[in-house]
């Protein structure tokens, strides 16, 4: 008797275990199933970005370095350290001016790298357009003829976004639709804002062009 019911309490124990076993590897496929959706909306989602970027960062890069001289402009490009998960490893930006050899970022000059990063930035933007930019003397390391190659891109997209731009390039100035000045007055002993609207002064040059 005593074998027959320490057989049955066995046999009980061992359906439990094995029912708890099944249902803890059909919980175990059912976490691997999730996680491995997320993962894979996790990838699709980083790529479907980082394609977008890779492609206007190439467009822009070459519209922000073209020349009479050069037509092409130069070439820029993004590589993944890690193809399977992306989103664990690096990007590497390489850039290359107009006629230049392929060589670090580290080993562009000042102004080189300010255009490469513009170009980024702007590649960036256009995936997740914000309404407006402010940039804080981004033209500082910039000759006149780069500064007027970033003013122009500005220009051209103006339609799609407002840039505000802190400088003391000329060229800024003059490429701008209003200008904003920050002074010292004297008499109040405190700041004091200026500003001009450059877009009746274009308006009035085109009168008298056509009178």
């Amino acid at each position: 008797m005593k074998a027959v019911e320490r057989f049955d309490d066995v046999s009980t124990r061992y359906k439990s275990s094995t029912e708890e076993f099944e249902k803890a590897k059909e919980d175990a496929r059912a976490a691997t199933a999730a996680f491995n959706e997320v993962k894979q909306k996790r990838h699709d989602a980083f790529m479907a970005c980082f394609q977008h970027v890779s492609q206007e960062l190439r467009s822009i890069y070459q519209d922000m370095t073209k020349s009479s001289k050069h037509p092409l402009g130069g070439n820029a490009y993004l590589s993944l350290d890690d193809t399977e998960e992306p989103y664990l490893g690096g990007i590497k930006y390489n850039a290359m001016p107009p006629m230049k050899r392929f060589r670090d970022m580290e080993q562009l000059s000042g102004g080189e790298k300010t255009v490469a990063a513009l170009a980024f930035l702007f590649s960036i933007h256009s995936f997740r357009p914000a309404p407006f930019f402010v940039m804080d003397e981004v033209d500082a390391a910039l000759d006149n003829v780069n500064v007027k190659k970033v003013c122009n891109y500005i220009k051209q997209r103006s339609h799609e976004f407002q840039c505000i731009v802190i400088s003391l390039k000329d060229i800024f100035y003059e490429q701008a639709d209003s200008l904003v000045g920050i002074c010292r007055d004297a008499g109040t002993n405190s700041s004091r804002t200026l500003t001009l609207d450059l877009s009746q002064f274009d308006e009035d040059v085109e009168g008298d062009d056509q009178s």
